[in-house]
């Protein structure tokens, strides 16, 4: 049964100085994956890509991306997207990956990518309802974990043509 988002409030806010511990604390908890410093430090310069989901002001979940241009493509990369599993069901995974995915099409970027443990079927689910597609499977992807094969997912991205002129 699916819970109804009245009974709290959602909110996006920014990683700063500040609240960083917060996101540290969160992906421990939410993770299997330690990751360091430098990975922290660069979302605290990456602006609207790494957002803290606050339920009724309390930090639930947290979204971390960068832009990646590889393959002749400019595509958004979803670094860590998680939330605590009592939150979960409320909506609050949506509104990360929507904040994300208006992000990319603003930005006009050709997609949206990441990686998924491929045993992770809570989350293969999640991103196949926005029409992600396993485009790959990388084979010992994570170090320290089991399995350590993940999928790639991606979601292509479509932007109406500039036909109009003033």
């Amino acid at each position: 049964m699916r819970a109804k988002s009245t009974r709290g409030r959602t909110e996006l806010g920014d990683i700063t100085v500040h609240n960083l511990r917060l996101l540290k604390r969160l992906n421990q908890v939410v993770f299997p994956v330690v990751y360091n410093d430098k990975f922290y430090k660069d979302v605290l310069e990456a602006g609207e890509l790494a957002k803290l989901a606050y339920y009724n002001d309390i930090v639930v979940g947290g979204v971390c991306c960068r832009i990646d241009e590889s393959e002749n493509q400019k595509r958004l990369y979803i670094m860590t997207l998680g939330c605590l599993a009592p939150y979960r069901r409320f909506g609050i995974g949506t509104k990360m990956l929507e904040h994300v995915l208006n992000f990319a099409k603003a930005e006009k970027l050709d997609g949206v990518f990441l990686h998924v443990q491929i045993d992770n079927e809570g989350a293969m689910n999640f991103y196949k309802k926005f029409g992600f597609e396993i485009i790959s499977k990388k084979e010992n992807y994570y170090k320290r974990i089991e399995p350590a094969a993940a999928y790639v997912l991606q979601k292509k991205l479509k932007h109406p043509s500039k036909t109009i002129s003033k």
